[in-house]
Order: C-alpha cells, then sequence, then structure tokens
C-alpha cells in the first residue's frame, strides 16, 4: 500500500475532516524517536526546516494554526553545548524549567520538553512576542549519538489583543478628561478614560460646566417634594 505524504511544499495538507492533534507522548515515541533512529514514521506530516534561518512567521504553514517541524540543533560556538536560536529579526529564548516527558504505559521518562518565546531584536534588549515553541527531544537513556541533533518543535501564536503576527501593534485609544476648566479635552498619551468632577467648587466656571451637564436623579427626592407638598396643603 503506498503511504499517503501530507506534507506538500513544506506545508501540512491534512484531509477534510481531519485534525493532527498528538500528546506530548506520541511525538516523542512515535515521531521524534522514530527519526532519530531512521524508522519508518507513521505518516509523512512533519516537514524538516532549519528554524535558525526564518522568523516564526515566515515557516510554512497556517499562522492561525499549530505547526510541527523536525529541526536539527546547531551548536552555537563551536566548542560548546549552547544551541544557536538566532533568526532573521530575532531570537528564540527558553524559559522556566524543562518537562519531562514520561510514558504512563513504560512508566519510565522518555524525553523532554523546552518551552521557548520569541523575541525580535538582540539580545538582551529584544522585545518579547507572542510566538512559543515547544522543543521536544529524546531523553539521554533513548537517544542515538549518531542523529541525537534532532528535535521536535510545536510553534504556535498566543493570541491577544492587540497584536498582529505575534508582535505589537501601535494602537492608542484617547483619553477624555473633564474637569471643572476643561470640559471634552482629549489627551492621547493613554487608553483609560478618566473624568473629574469638582462638586464643592462654587466658580462660575463651574457653573457651567454642571449646567452642561444633566443631572441624574433616582426617584427618591421627586417623592419627598411630593410628600411633603401634599401635607403642607392638607394643613
Amino acid at each position: 500500500m503506498e503511504k499517503i505524504n501530507f506534507v506538500k511544499n513544506g506545508e501540512l495538507k491534512m484531509p477534510p475532516g481531519f485534525r493532527f492533534h498528538p500528546t506530548d507522548e506520541e511525538l516523542v515515541l512515535s515521531y521524534l524517536k522514530r527519526k532519530v533512529f531512521s524508522l519508518p514514521l507513521p505518516a509523512a506530516i512533519i516537514p524538516e526546516v532549519d528554524l535558525c534561518k526564518s522568523d516564526p512567521w515566515d515557516l510554512p504553514g497556517d499562522l492561525e494554526q499549530e505547526r510541527y517541524f523536525f529541526s536539527t540543533k546547531e551548536a552555537k560556538y563551536p566548542n560548546g553545548n549552547r544551541s544557536n536560536r538566532a533568526t532573521n529579526s530575532g531570537y528564540w529564548k527558553a524559559t522556566g524549567l524543562d518537562k519531562q516527558i514520561i510514558s504512563w504505559s513504560k512508566s519510565e521518562v522518555v524525553g523532554m520538553k523546552k518551552t521557548l518565546v520569541f523575541y525580535g531584536g538582540k539580545p538582551p534588549h529584544g522585545s518579547r512576542t507572542d510566538w512559543i515553541m515547544h522543543e521536544y527531544r529524546l531523553a539521554p537513556s533513548h537517544s542515538n549519538p549518531m542523529n541525537e541533533n534532532w528535535v521536535l518543535c510545536r510553534i504556535f501564536l498566543k493570541k491577544r489583543a492587540g497584536t498582529k503576527n505575534g508582535r505589537e501593534t501601535d494602537t492608542v485609544k484617547p483619553n477624555i478628561m473633564v474637569n471643572d476648566n476643561n470640559l471634552g479635552k482629549v489627551d492621547n498619551s493613554g487608553s483609560k478614560v478618566v473624568v473629574f468632577y469638582d462638586f464643592l467648587a462654587q466658580s462660575n466656571n463651574n457653573k457651567t460646566v454642571a449646567s452642561s451637564i444633566s443631572p441624574a436623579t433616582s426617584g427618591i427626592t421627586d417623592e419627598l417634594n411630593e410628600h411633603e407638598n401634599e401635607e403642607s396643603s392638607s394643613s
């Protein structure tokens, strides 16, 4: 039976109705481990990409979906163990501690997951974006010295208001400042609306402001006045 290739031009093309949502254990054992040991994969569904040559928004696939890639770790220094995580316009920065991937059927650690955040610019003054990467690698007991540089990466965009392609957008909403001397002033320095009323001042300027604002009534005062008028008329 001919194996179906779901990757075309570096993009994942699933049949209608199918979704690729593997667990961490499935990614490590069914895909990464078989890749490292040069064994046949369950499906040709994860492309090989050099993550250091492209920014996350330029990688193949749908930006609105999770994307999976095989990649190799590139040494940052010739005689060091640190990986090169720089791209065209930024870099990936690790955050938090690595998480162990445990196979519950075997009750053992089969892999590790590292979480990274993409920063634009140059370290240490880069600007944080909403691009997240989970980098999976085999546990030392399951690695193959010949192909141990292979990692499996899941990249996705953490959605948040005020961003485009994971980067901050300059959206400024006007502030409306209302006080006794300046009614309706617009301040573009922030995004909150602050209103000040001086109820104690008795200047003419304050009277003008107060007259321009219709007072709100709860109905309680009107009922008391009507009751007092009825008592005075009956007396």
